[in-house]
């Protein structure tokens, strides 16, 4: 088990601090949809999307840091163009692909694994609220939230959601036999806030057998979970627990966005790290018993008075940092605990039993 995290930019700054702090695993916030170079926001000249040569540049540039790709992360569904993917419109198959292609050159590049949405009205918050001492976590209350579909572009008056389903198992089954060719896992982040409907649009991966429905559409490893710890818990009446152990024993989790909320939806809001109701000691204890390999990132961190910008994800600076360390000293954790057979006492240090 492993750090990582993601960022939007691969500058000089972020590099050496990912390098001194040991986080040596980046997500990049890019892919198909994207109207960037990959891991800057500098604009695109000349042509219509990120191609293979600009991968190739990005990995090299990374790997020069003595840092690894881990995956990139990006919600094409976000984006009003490509919405007849989503709702099965008239230029589907056109868009698809295009998708196709942008997903075959990340991959030949050498991305491995490429984490995105299937929410065309994005994620849903209210305003923030006060956490611990003044600092500001995001919230959720779906009963003052506005659901006006007129907010987003594209998304058709009213869907049925059998028809949404649809609509993805097409995708499904035109994504995933092409990542199985060209070796790119690929997984869906579930919807945030998982509500049954958000915008007139239904969401569809709200809850634990909604991702087992997934799954079963194309049974691959190739077809798997970007799975945001923090939306599972929030999913009302799931057991975060129990979803962490069976995904894992399937080999369904591509990365874990590692973060915390104080309950369940309807109402919610995200915690630091370690003072939400997942017990993130005993859940990290899941991932490693159920066999993960892969890595944790932080995620939507606390607002803290007067931090700076980290280029990314939400959360500055000093408070991704504090996750970061967080997760560090919990990988160790409970590594160790697994090495020497449960939890290390002073007395076993000090009677030499654990170097």
């Amino acid at each position: 088990m492993r750090q990582s995290w993601a960022v939007s930019s691969v500058d000089d700054e972020v590099m050496r601090t990912s390098a001194q702090y040991g986080v040596e695993n980046l997500i990049i916030y890019t892919g198909p949809g994207t109207k960037t170079l990959p891991g800057s926001k500098e604009p695109l000249q000349r042509k219509k999307r990120p191609d293979y040569e600009d991968y190739l540049a990005l990995i090299s540039r990374v790997k020069s840091f003595g840092l690894n790709i881990e995956g990139v992360e990006g919600g094409f569904s976000l984006f009003p163009e490509y919405s007849d993917i989503i709702f099965g419109g008239p230029r589907r198959d056109e868009l698809i692909e295009e998708m196709l292609d942008h997903v075959r050159d990340m991959a030949r590049a050498g991305i491995r694994i490429w984490g995105y949405q299937w929410m065309p009205v994005s994620v849903w918050r209210t305003a923030p609220v006060s956490i611990r001492g003044g600092a500001y976590g995001t919230a959720y209350d779906h009963s003052i939230r506005s659901e006006d579909p007129e907010w987003y572009p594209g998304v058709p008056d009213s869907q049925d959601e059998e028809a949404m389903w649809k609509h993805l198992e097409y995708w499904i089954k035109a994504l995933t036999p092409l990542a199985e060719e060209e070796g790119i896992r690929c997984g869906i982040h579930p919807d945030d806030p998982p509500m049954p409907e958000r915008g007139k649009v239904p969401g569809l991966l709200r809850s634990f057998d909604a991702y087992k429905r997934l799954l079963s559409i194309y049974p691959s490893d190739y077809n798997a979970i970007e799975f945001c710890q923090g939306t599972f818990s929030e999913m009302g009446g799931e057991d975060i627990y129990a979803m962490v152990d069976y995904f894992v024993r399937q080999n369904k989790i591509l990365f874990v966005h590692f973060r915390n909320v104080n309950r369940q939806i309807p109402i919610f809001n995200e915690e630091f790290i370690n003072t939400g109701y997942v017990d993130m000691k005993r859940i990290m204890g899941v991932y490693r018993d159920a066999g993960y390999t892969g890595t944790f990132m932080d995620d939507h961190c606390p607002m803290l008075s007067d931090d700076t910008d980290f280029p990314g994800n939400v959360g500055g600076y000093r408070s991704r940092l504090f996750a970061q360390g967080y997760i560090q000293g919990l990988i160790e954790s409970v590594t160790k605990e697994q090495e020497y057979g449960g939890p290390v006492r002073m007395s076993q240090i000090e009677n030499g039993s654990v170097s």
